[in-house]
């Protein structure tokens, strides 16, 4: 997909690899809906790609909640005039405790933003994208989603979902619309550094890594993503070294009696 002239939503664009990311698409001529909590965020978001000569909105949203997610797609192609890229972002992590010993409120939250809300906007985006010749749907999971994460098995459940979530929605390509996935190692954002400072407060050990990713790298894997037609149900894990393709695991042949 040519990314000039497109419209794009972003959940968690008012910082992070979402804000890094609307950076990029604004930069290749795309008009950009940001949706965030932060009010402050989004609007910071929304102020720095028009300096930098780009088109974009804000929306404060939540993304669990799908009557205020589908007035973001209503007004994304009020505003724009079309919508042709969803970028799931958004999303949380458990500081401390560490599950079992999770607020059972807490860890229902992270499924609800990592998972949840990645099946809403999949959905919702289909559902607009479809119809009007297709799209692209690009969804943010993690290394943990791939492999064991015993620091936050709850987040690594969420992003697990993610993946395969993702993979398993290669058919809709045959309406236009092509879903696939980034999993970014440890990343350096402000939510990786509250969840530090978090648990320094509550007495644990949480140095932040030396050679973390930059949201750069992860936002260079989004727009590949957009660009390439034949990148349908991709999972692209993320790390120092550069980005991989990750196989989809095979079904076991059926054996006939």
């Amino acid at each position: 997909m040519e990314i000039s002239g497109k419209a794009a939503v972003i959940t968690g664009g008012g910082s992070g690899i979402g804000r890094t990311t609307t950076q990029s698409l604004a930069a290749a001529g795309a008009a950009i809906m940001i949706v965030d909590l932060d009010e402050r965020a989004g609007n910071e978001s929304v102020e720095l790609i028009a300096k930098a000569g780009g088109k974009a909105a804000f929306r404060k949203a939540d993304v669990t909640d799908a009557d205020q997610m589908r007035r973001v797609m209503e007004d994304t192609i009020t505003e724009f005039g079309r919508l042709d890229i969803l970028y799931n972002n958004a999303g949380i992590a458990i500081a401390h405790p560490i599950y079992p010993k999770t607020l059972l409120e807490k860890w229902r939250r992270v499924l609800d933003v990592d998972l949840q809300a990645v099946l809403l906007g999949c959905q919702l985006g289909y559902e607009f994208m479809a119809p009007r010749g297709g799209g692209v749907i690009v969804n943010t999971a993690s290394m943990a989603g791939i492999y064991p994460h015993p620091i936050d098995p709850v987040y690594a459940a969420a992003k697990g979902g993610v993946v395969h979530l993702t993979f398993s929605l290669y058919r809709w390509a045959r309406r236009g619309v092509r879903v696939n996935c980034v999993c970014p190692g440890i990343v350096e954002t402000p939510l990786l550094k509250s969840l530090a400072a978090e648990i320094q407060a509550a007495g644990g050990k949480a140095a932040l890594p030396t050679h973390a990713l930059k949201p750069e790298q992860i936002a260079e894997v989004v727009l590949n993503f957009v660009r390439d037609d034949n990148a349908v149900g991709q999972i692209v894990e993320v790390r120092p070294s550069g980005p991989r393709v990750v196989e989809p695991p095979r079904a076991p042949k059926r054996q006939h009696q």
